[in-house]
């Protein structure tokens, strides 16, 4: 069975080259992720990249949680602390009882029941 994983991690920062390196941390988790099977990856991040100013900051913070809700579970990126954005994603994965992850060794321990057994 595939899950399917959320990243949250900020996205803003006070420049464009300081954005782009938060969305190249967040798909560098994401290929991670990806990479361990039987898993897919939302990465609002690249979703979303480049699209400053196009509209408004809060729709993209509410479509976030949107998605969120159809996910398994939620990997939270380090500095996660620092991003409204993503505080708000974890309050509603854990109102919507979906699992938090920190770091990719809790990831992988949850997800071992579900990946295939090897031939």
């Amino acid at each position: 069975m595939i899950k399917m994983i959320y990243i949250a991690g900020p996205y803003r920062a006070s420049n464009a080259w300081e954005i782009e390196q938060n969305i190249r941390e967040a798909e560098t988790y994401a290929l991670h992720i990806w990479r361990l099977g039987n898993t897919a990856v939302i990465c609002p991040h690249a979703n979303t990249r480049f699209f400053q100013g196009a509209a408004p900051d809060n729709l993209f913070i509410e479509g976030g949680l949107e998605i969120l809700k159809r996910c398994d579970a939620i990997f939270m990126l380090p500095k996660w602390e620092q991003s409204e954005g993503s505080v708000e994603e974890k309050r509603e994965a854990i109102r919507c009882s979906i699992p938090v992850f920190y770091s990719l060794y809790g990831l992988i321990k949850w997800l071992r029941p579900f990946r295939p057994n090897p031939v």
